[in-house]
Parts: structure tokens; C-alpha cells; sequence
């Protein structure tokens, strides 16, 4: 025992002398990636310790130098890569990492790996199929609400998530033979019940008509839209309620997509440009300025519009947002993770 321990500790002393020389050549193709990892004659031993996420190198090769390299070729749905979405771009991240010591121990070396590619146009992804977690709204409007894995390409596996991880909402609305409807959610807060009592302790998620006030404090944003009629919360999992069940509250609305107003919007705070930002139209972002104070809560055309029931509640969970330290304590319910109907 305490001869492995030794060896862990010089393998990691010797990988930090060595790494700065490391070479590492990476190619993102169209739907796979390949990457070269020149190994130290000194790590050649250890060659079976470097990874890609979850995967082994494809291919070990020893040079007569002493030299190695291992070889990854593997497709972007392999090996636990991230798919993001920014603006424009697909992100697929993942990292390479050597462990000398049992997986349990943390990586002694980390090179992040990040591929980036066009958004396809008119690309939807193949979850947005509104077939689930149904709930009737007044007007024969059908609302959604459910919770996506982290590489938002699916409904999530279940509704336990690591306390700081993300935790991708996302919200649709049926329009069937209605005119092109924006879908903007006015309200969201997270309570420990399903049902909100007047005494019920909450944590404010959205407020002010539609001020995502978790970007300002935390890493929350909203996503860019893949179409109007559908919205994507993504939200930074919060220490309230950690280790219960979580529910997430939000008011949503159906709403002309030509008529945005302090009322009527969805905004982001934006930490780089430190400013509130309009998720659809940025060169109109002056409307989101009131989300530091409070917005004016009238619109010329909400009783017209509101009148006819465009408006519709939806509670997701329970979610369990657990310490990662913790995490393995807890299981899954074994639920929908849906908004109740």
C-alpha cells in the first residue's frame, strides 16, 4: 500500500516536470475528432493512463525514440463530450486528462479540448418534439415545461443534479392554427412544495415581467431561440432547498412576437458588457434597462391579448439539487421530469 502510494506521488511529480513539452494536436471534423498526445519517453509506462472524458486512447503507438503517442478517434456522441449552444455556434467540449492514480483521485494533468462548428440553418434538435409532460392553457393553447440533460439534446435521465451544474429548462407553446406566438416567461421561482402558499419560501428566479434576476447573481442566461414559440432557461443550479424536492414555479405567456415592452420581454444581465440584454432583439436591450428597477407592468395591448387566456402556470420537478459530496446518498425519483398538469 504504502509502496503505490509512493509511486502515485513521484508518477505525478514526474508527469508535472514533463507536461509543459507535451505535444498535443487536435482536429475537429465534421461529426468526430482525432487527437495526437506525444508522450514523455519517462510516461511511456503509463501510456494507458491518459483519456479522453470517459475513453481510452484508440491507439497506442511507441516511437524508437522512447517516445509515444496516444491516439483518439472518436465521434462527438462518444467519450461524455458537452454539446453547447452560443448564439450561432455548436460547442462540443470534453477534456484530456492523465490519472497515474486510481479514476477516484483527480486528474493530474487537464487539457480542455473545445471543437466549434456553424449552427446548422434551420436546425432543430430532435428533442423538440413536444410529445410529453402535456398541459392544456386557455385559448387551445398547449403549454410545456420539462427539464433537459446538460448536453440539451434530450429530456434529462433524472432529476437529481449537481449543486452549481446547469440545469436546461425548457418551455414551448402549441400554437396549432394561432398566429406566430413568442413564448416569454413573465415569472419563475423555486419553492420546496408544488403548490405556492401565501407563507410558501421561495427563490425568485424571474421577476419584474420577465428579468432573469439569477444572471445578474449567479451564471443563469437565456439561450438563443430555435424558434419563437419556444424558450430555454438555462439555469445554474442554487443552494435553496439542497438535498429536498424542488419544484420550479413560472408564469408563462403567449405573446406577439412584434410587440415587445418593459412588460412584455425576456432579459438577461450580460457580465461582460454589464448591462441587461434583450434576448431578441439586442439593439432594443434599452427596453430591459427597468429590470434594475421596476418595469412598468402596462401594455397598450395587454387587455386585448390577456383577455383571451394567453397566460398558463407550469411547475417542474421535484428536482433535487444535491452536493456532489453528497450525491451518491441520494437516488432518482422515479418521475417525469414534466411540469405538473
Amino acid at each position: 500500500m504504502g509502496t503505490q502510494l509512493y509511486l502515485g506521488v513521484i508518477v505525478v511529480a514526474l508527469f508535472a516536470t514533463t507536461v509543459a513539452n507535451a505535444e498535443i494536436k487536435v482536429n475537429c471534423e465534421k461529426d468526430s475528432i482525432s487527437i495526437t498526445w506525444r508522450i514523455h519517453p519517462m510516461l511511456v509506462p503509463f501510456a494507458a493512463r491518459h483519456f479522453l472524458g470517459n475513453c481510452m486512447a484508440s491507439r497506442l503507438m511507441f516511437c524508437p525514440s522512447g517516445e509515444g503517442n496516444a491516439e483518439f478517434n472518436y465521434t462527438l456522441d462518444d467519450c461524455n463530450f458537452k454539446r453547447l449552444m452560443k448564439g450561432k455556434k455548436l460547442l462540443y467540449k470534453n477534456e484530456l486528462t492523465f490519472r497515474p492514480q486510481p479514476r477516484s483521485s483527480p486528474a493530474s494533468y487537464v487539457y480542455p479540448i473545445e471543437c466549434v462548428y456553424p449552427r446548422p440553418k434551420g436546425w432543430i434538435p430532435p428533442f423538440l418534439n413536444a410529445g410529453s409532460g402535456v398541459a392544456e392553457g386557455r385559448g387551445g393553447l398547449k403549454f410545456h415545461m420539462l427539464l433537459l440533460n446538460e448536453r440539451i439534446t434530450a429530456v434529462a435521465e433524472t432529476n437529481v443534479i449537481a449543486l452549481g451544474s446547469f440545469m436546461p429548462i425548457w418551455a414551448t407553446v402549441a400554437q396549432e392554427s394561432h398566429q406566430p406566438l413568442l413564448l416569454l416567461m413573465e415569472e419563475c421561482v423555486a419553492a420546496t412544495t408544488s403548490e405556492l402558499q401565501a407563507n410558501s419560501n421561495v427563490y425568485p428566479i424571474i421577476t419584474n415581467k420577465g428579468c432573469l434576476l439569477d444572471s445578474e447573481k449567479g451564471n443563469s442566461m437565456f439561450l438563443q431561440r430555435y424558434q419563437s414559440s419556444a424558450i430555454t432557461l438555462y439555469l445554474q443550479s442554487f443552494k435553496f432547498g439542497l438535498g429536498e424536492e424542488v419544484y420550479i414555479h413560472c408564469k408563462l405567456l403567449a405573446w406577439d412576437p412584434e410587440v415587445l415592452s418593459e412588460s412584455k420581454k425576456a432579459c438577461h444581465y450580460v457580465k461582460e458588457n454589464e448591462r441587461w440584454e434583450l434576448l431578441d432583439d439586442p439593439m432594443q436591450s434599452s427596453i430591459c434597462d427597468c429590470c434594475s428597477r421596476t418595469c412598468n407592468t402596462r401594455s397598450k395591448r395587454g387587455d386585448e391579448w390577456e383577455s383571451n387566456g394567453f397566460r398558463h402556470t407550469s411547475v417542474l420537478g421535484p428536482l433535487i439539487i444535491m452536493d456532489p459530496s453528497q450525491q451518491n446518498t441520494h437516488n432518482a425519483s422515479d418521475v417525469s421530469i414534466a411540469d405538473q398538469d
